[in-house]
């Protein structure tokens, strides 16, 4: 079973993203493309047993501009998958 992250979209500040086979316990973070940076806010951990489903992050006013993506993290903090990019202005 591979992670996916897929069909993210970005619009008021908010991203959303369809997953599939990500486990209980998993965190999706927002990394900054530029500096590989893991921001430290929104993360969001997945608690339904359902290995599939919609994540809704916001983000705060204090993310810059830039382009960024979401990284899936498994329950043992190692590299579960990546999304696409996309621009933050």
């Amino acid at each position: 079973m591979n992670p996916v992250i897929s069909s993210v979209e970005f619009e008021n500040r908010v991203i959303s993203a369809k997953y599939r086979n990500l486990m209980v316990r998993a965190k999706v973070v927002v990394v900054d493309k530029t500096s590989g940076e893991q921001l430290p806010e929104p993360v969001h951990t997945i608690s339904s047993p359902a290995p599939n489903g919609l994540l809704r992050l916001r983000l705060p006013d204090s993310v810059k501009p830039g382009t960024h993506y979401l990284k899936a993290l498994d329950g043992h903090g190692a590299y579960a998958a990546q999304s696409v990019e996309f621009e933050v202005s």
